[in-house]
């Protein structure tokens, strides 16, 4: 007879579930952006800063583009 008996392997049965791995957060990213875009259709309803803005910009376009453009500069000159 033989001593060498092999038991099973030790199996954990814990009261948490093993979590399924995300490397990339997508879970978190897909929250995210949803409800980026919750705010943003919320920000384009008519007198809502998105909806003001666009509508500047379709009536005016050259001018909403110096102002971009000036804006650029004075930020890219304080950094």
């Amino acid at each position: 007879m033989s001593d060498d008996s092999t038991q099973p392997p030790y199996i954990y049965e814990g009261l948490d579930p093993v979590r399924e791995a995300d490397p990339f957060g997508t879970k978190k990213l897909s929250a995210a952006i949803e409800s980026l875009r919750t705010l943003v259709d919320g920000a384009k309803k008519p007198g809502m800063p998105l909806s003001v803005l666009s509508n500047i910009a379709r009536e005016a376009p050259l001018g909403t583009l110096l102002v971009a453009f000036m804006l650029g500069v004075a930020i890219g000159r304080r950094g």
